[in-house]
Order: C-alpha cells, then sequence, then structure tokens
C-alpha cells in the first residue's frame, strides 16, 4: 500500500488548492468508485449517461444526444457504437434527413439501465459519502453552477439544463 504523504508536503499544498487538479482527481475517483459498484454490467459511466437520456428521450438524434451529455460528435458516434453492437440501442436514419440517425434504447438496454440504477446511486452515495448531508444539497447546486456558467468553455458544450 503506498504510503500517504505528509498534508504538508509542498507538492500536495500546491496541487490541492488548483481547483482543476482537484476536479481530475475527484473524476478519477468517481470513476473508480462507478466501476466498482458497477463492475458486473460492463458499463461505462459515459455509456449509463447516453442509456439513461435515452430512455427518456427516445429517438433523440445522435448531435442532440451528444449535448445532452457534453460530448462532441465523435464520442458520441463512438459510444453509440459500442452500446450498439451489445444490443442495448439501435440508430435509425432520420425519416427527415437521411444523413442524421436517431438512436434508440433497446429492451436489453432498458432492461440493463434498471438493473444497473441501484449499483449507480450506491456509486454517487460514496462519492459524497464525506460530506455531511445537509452540505450535499449545498455541493451540488455549486457543481451546476460552475458547469452551467463555464458549459460554453468546455470542448463540447452541453445543452442548457
Amino acid at each position: 500500500m503506498p504510503k500517504k504523504k505528509p498534508l504538508h508536503d509542498p507538492a500536495r499544498v500546491l496541487l490541492s488548492s488548483r481547483p482543476g487538479y482537484l476536479i481530475r482527481r475527484l473524476n478519477q475517483i468517481h470513476y473508480a468508485i462507478f466501476f466498482e459498484e458497477c463492475k458486473q454490467f460492463n458499463i461505462t459511466p459515459v455509456q449509463y449517461g447516453m442509456l439513461t437520456a435515452l430512455s427518456v428521450t427516445p429517438g433523440i438524434d445522435q448531435k442532440t444526444l451528444g449535448h445532452e451529455l457534453g460530448l462532441d460528435r465523435t464520442n458520441t458516434a463512438d459510444v453509440l457504437k459500442r452500446l450498439e453492437e451489445r444490443g442495448l440501442v439501435r440508430r435509425v436514419p432520420s425519416v427527415v434527413d437521411g444523413r442524421v440517425k436517431n438512436a434508440f434504447i433497446t429492451p436489453e438496454g432498458e432492461k440493463i439501465t434498471g438493473g444497473m440504477y441501484a449499483a449507480m446511486a450506491n456509486a454517487q452515495d460514496r462519492l459524497l459519502a464525506p460530506l455531511p448531508l445537509a452540505e450535499r444539497k449545498k455541493f451540488m447546486e455549486l457543481l451546476l453552477l460552475l458547469v452551467e456558467s463555464n458549459n460554453d468553455l468546455g470542448r463540447a458544450s452541453m445543452r442548457a439544463f
């Protein structure tokens, strides 16, 4: 087991004063917890987000779906392709514009999304567990404020909430 660095370690002090570093590190921790809780499903957090979005907006076009998740066009198509290969999503050309593909969650995708919900919720709870219950809501409000306020600066903007 790696030895913990003392709290007064200069590198730790410097890095822990940088919000970008802490956000990246928290994202790494989130992924680790998510994979631990959801390993039996072999679904990534981004894939789960996509399945969730498709479960509430079936038939959404790929571009709009990417905006919902803050993904660029290439990553959206890649994630959809992997989900389609697993039979969790199907894509069909739009009847309005054949160049556009609309995505639908399949019954198997719905089954996995629903079956994963408790494990995903456990991952979210574990991530927030160090915060007192009263502070979790405020933390989420502040995260949302940061995302919404800086949304247009990301590589791929999310659709406004």
